[in-house]
């Protein structure tokens, strides 16, 4: 929370190009791209028909811990890059554990390439828009129907897929703003609508949150729930960001590190809060009843409930540019794990798997879905996990000496001008600045601006 103003700046300002193909706010663009995505909707609507309102409050605090961990992801992306066969160079968890700890933790990399080859395949993203079809359209739930869905789902997403990540990149930029924009828009009529129930939902998601009624057991199972529920929406400390991350030009380390932590606060923070408030609106309304996992289908509900005759409609156009969109960078992850074990020339053949197993997506159940996904996620945050513990401390290196710099430099420009806006004021303190000098100088270059300064203002 204290660097957010600098990840903000961070995005803002230019930096030194270095090697990669994208720039941070591309590689920023397309993690969130990545990560604003079906769990956002059908993610939060599990989260809440299992762990109840507090599950939401939990989620939050993995967010908050979620945006630390991307810093040191965003960070250590940069730090330790590795360099393919054609010169090519290339981010993520492998090069962190190989470049930053030894070759000898090779056989880690490859086991964290191996599953995110599974966990980044578009499981809930397929199955949950083909749900989306079946539930808006009344459309027969059949396989031949979620099949031909899936062949469809495919001809559209290859366009972009196959295209690379400069392909991908340009696409997020110009669709995150716009698609987070609409959702956000969506939300705020329904709760302009709705504005004397906002008060109670977030009363209900920090009074379940702590509802100790049923045992400290239940109420560990309330924030396990939330939390896992958050780790599959923001993918802090799976490694995905990383991916993402090392593929931008970005030559300063702590600075990728500051434009990747804005991802959590979006994703986990602001969209899985726009998903609970109309789902918790409509429980209080008219409580959603249903068997099973279906997490989709308890948001379309939530949503028709509270804006009658086209709110499935609306969200189902979300659910279908958040699916979509997802699909596109969840792509260049798989490529990238691929590459790593099979060569990068190779690499570009996962994609085609990558599209075939859209379609088997389409025609498995949500149960399967979530197992594998929660499993595969499990397995690739073990090895992502250890490598950010063992290189923390280089990271807290690179961040003093980053944040040193940049408030020098913020506060040479400040005292100069002051200087200029009234120098006689300054001048009472210019005793104190001399013997000052003396020590900060030589540890701190920037102070010798303010001093040149003064000198050719024949102040001393």
């Amino acid at each position: 929370m204290r660097r957010l103003k600098w990840s903000l700046k961070a995005l803002r300002s230019k930096s030194p190009s270095g090697n990669g193909e994208i720039s941070s706010f591309q590689a920023l663009m397309s993690s969130i791209c990545s990560t604003v995505g079906m769990g956002n909707i059908a993610g939060v609507a599990i989260a809440v028909s299992i762990g109840g309102p507090g599950a939401i409050f939990w989620m939050w605090v993995s967010a908050l811990l979620g945006m630390s961990t991307k810093f040191f992801e965003g960070t250590l992306a940069i730090m330790y890059k590795g360099k393919d066969k054609e010169g090519n160079f290339h981010g993520g968890p492998m090069y962190m554990l190989t470049e930053g700890l030894g070759k000898k933790y090779r056989p880690m990399a490859i086991f964290f390439a191996f599953f995110g080859m599974i966990g980044t395949l578009c499981f809930m993203q397929a199955n949950q828009l083909t749900e989306s079809f079946i539930t808006v359209l009344d459309a027969p739930d059949t396989f031949k129907f979620r099949l031909i869905t899936g062949i469809i789902m495919v001809a559209g997403v290859s366009v972009v897929v196959l295209g690379g990540i400069t392909r991908i990149s340009k696409i997020a930029t110009k669709v995150v703003p716009v698609m987070v924009g609409l959702y956000f828009l969506l939300v705020f009529i329904i709760i302009a609508l709705n504005i004397e129930l906002l008060p109670k939902v977030f009363i209900n998601i920090v009074r379940e949150a702590f509802n100790l009624q049923a045992g400290f057991g239940a109420l560990a199972f309330i924030a396990l729930t939330g939390a896992r529920r958050a780790m599959y929406v923001n993918e802090a400390g799976v490694g995905t960001a990383s991916l993402m991350h090392g593929a931008s030009r970005n030559a300063e380390p702590v600075k990728e590190g500051l434009v990747a932590m804005i991802g959590p606060a979006i994703d986990s923070g602001l969209v899985c809060t726009l998903t609970a408030i109309p789902i918790l609106m409509a429980m209080m309304v008219s409580p959603i009843e249903v068997e099973g996992v279906k997490g989709l289908y308890i948001a379309l509900n939530a949503f028709e409930t509270m804006l009658p005759g086209w709110g499935e409609y609306a969200l189902m156009v979300i659910v279908f540019i958040f699916a979509v969109t997802t699909m596109f960078s969840y792509s260049y992850y798989g490529t990238q794990c691929a590459g790593y074990l099979f060569g990068y020339k190779n690499g570009k053949y996962y994609d085609y798997f990558y599209l075939f197993m859209i379609v088997v997506a389409c025609v498995i159940s949500l149960d399967t879905v979530v197992s594998i996904m929660d499993l595969a996620f499990a397995f690739m945050a073990i090895p992502t996990m250890y490598a950010l513990f063992r290189l923390a401390p280089q990271v807290k290196r690179e961040a003093k000496a980053y944040f040193a710099k940049n408030e020098l430099e913020d506060y040479t420009q400040t005292t100069i001008k002051q200087i200029k806006a009234s120098p006689e004021v300054c001048l009472y303190s210019l005793s104190i600045y001399k013997k000052f000098l003396i020590y900060s100088i030589c540890r701190f270059p920037y102070i010798a601006d303010i001093h040149r300064f003064l000198y050719n203002q024949n102040i001393f």
